[in-house]
This record gives structure tokens, C-alpha cells and sequence, in this order.
């Protein structure tokens, strides 16, 4: 009785295993019905080129994951969505490697006259915040706004932020523009509201000057980042608003 009961248990394991790989990367019917999208189909980098280009390099797909390679830098080596958004809710899956840094950044605009995404996008930070690293191995102290799931150099999250170092983690950007969230495993980690008197004063700080156009864009591309170390996507998905 022992082992058939053994068995039984082991047999729902493995039931519910395969079923939880068959949900990657896929939609359910109701979501369908809501409007969702996917932006990557767990086989294939159809939908994405490399900034201000039309192939993709430096990325893969591996075990049903987008992965960056780090092949990349602070400029070069992030990839963008055919597709411009305007007010979306974004998800998706994320895990960093070793001295991982990343990003998502949105309304990002393609042209000469920039070098990267972050120049016209925000972003939402993905990085390694008590253990990042400098490549001689050295510690590397990150200021607030640089940590993740910050509005980079721009808002701060709140004291809701859990991250699962080296494993899996969720994110969502609710994007309107009176107001705008970042969530993180569940919880609401910051909130603002898109060019009002407090954005600007924040975008006019200093920090942007360099780039005159950060932010301004209403509309623009979804970007996934490498920053010159392994990053892992899936289920990645979006609704219009």
C-alpha cells in the first residue's frame, strides 16, 4: 500500500511539473480575451532586433527562455519589439547571472542620433544589489536609484521589494499617463505620475542632461537590456490600454 501510495504521489509530481512547463510562455484563453500578447514565443527571437538595427545577435533562446549572452555593454547589445506602445501593463519573468545587471526600458525611440535605449526610455532596473561587482571582482556600491526595480535615477521602491537573488523573479509596469506602477514578486514596489511637476524636477536634476530627449516620448519600443552579463526572459507579455 506504501509503494502504490509512493507512486500516486510521484505520478502528480510529474503531472503537475509537465504542466507547469507547458504554461511558459504561452497565454491562457481568458487572457486572450483580455488582449494580451506575447512578446516572446518560448522558441524563436521573432520580434526583436538589436537597437537601431534589423537582426538580432548576442541573444538566444535556450530552455524556453530569452537569454542575453553579456555580450553587451552600456552601449551595444540590447535588443528592442518591433512594436511601439503607449499605455500598456507589461510582465515578465526575469533571473540575472553573475554580476547580473539589466533592464526593461520602454518608449524607446530608434534613430541615428541615439546610441542606446536608455537615451529616449525609462527603465526598470534589474540588477544585483548587494552583491554586484566590478569585473576584477572588487565590490561595486550602487546608489538607491541604481538597485532594482528602481525607476532608474529617477523613483525609488519602496520597502515591498523582495527579490530572489539568482532565481526567478516577476515583474509589471503598469504604464498611464496619470499614473504609473512597478510591481516585483506580487507586490507594489513604487508609484508616479509621468511628466508631472515632481517627474520633471527629477528628469531636470542633473542627471539626464546628457540626454535631452530621456523621457519625452509618449510612445516608443519595448527594450530588454545586456549590460555585459547573462539575463534570462520568459513569459513575456503585454496589454494595451
Amino acid at each position: 500500500m506504501k509503494k502504490c501510495n509512493l507512486l500516486i504521489i510521484t505520478a502528480m509530481i510529474l503531472l503537475v511539473s509537465c504542466n507547469s512547463s507547458k504554461k511558459e510562455n504561452i497565454l491562457s484563453t481568458q487572457e486572450k480575451a483580455d488582449g494580451w500578447q506575447l512578446l516572446f514565443d518560448g522558441k524563436t527571437t521573432n520580434g526583436w532586433t538589436n537597437f537601431n538595427a534589423d537582426h538580432i545577435s548576442g541573444w538566444i533562446v535556450e530552455d524556453g527562455c530569452l537569454v542575453g549572452q553579456g555580450l553587451g555593454g552600456d552601449i551595444g547589445g540590447d535588443i528592442v519589439s518591433d512594436k511601439e506602445y503607449d499605455n500598456f501593463i507589461l510582465k515578465w519573468d526575469w533571473k540575472l547571472g553573475p554580476n547580473g545587471n539589466s533592464g526593461v526600458i520602454y518608449h524607446v525611440i530608434e534613430s541615428e542620433k541615439y546610441k542606446a535605449p536608455y537615451e529616449t526610455g525609462p527603465e526598470y532596473q534589474l540588477i544585483e544589489d548587494d552583491d554586484f561587482r566590478n569585473p576584477d571582482g572588487t565590490q561595486y556600491p550602487l546608489e538607491d536609484w541604481q538597485k532594482t526595480a528602481a525607476d532608474y535615477a529617477m523613483y525609488l521602491p519602496n520597502d515591498n521589494k523582495k527579490v530572489n537573488l539568482r532565481n526567478w523573479n516577476n515583474s509589471m509596469i503598469k504604464f498611464t499617463e496619470t499614473k504609473t506602477e512597478y510591481w516585483l514578486n506580487g507586490k507594489k514596489v513604487l508609484e508616479f505620475t509621468p511628466w508631472s511637476d515632481d517627474w520633471y524636477k527629477r528628469r531636470n536634476s542633473g542627471k539626464w542632461d546628457k540626454f535631452p530627449d530621456y523621457g519625452k516620448a509618449k510612445k516608443g519600443k519595448i527594450s530588454l537590456q545586456d549590460h555585459g552579463s547573462k539575463i534570462w526572459f520568459k513569459n513575456i507579455k503585454i496589454k494595451e490600454l
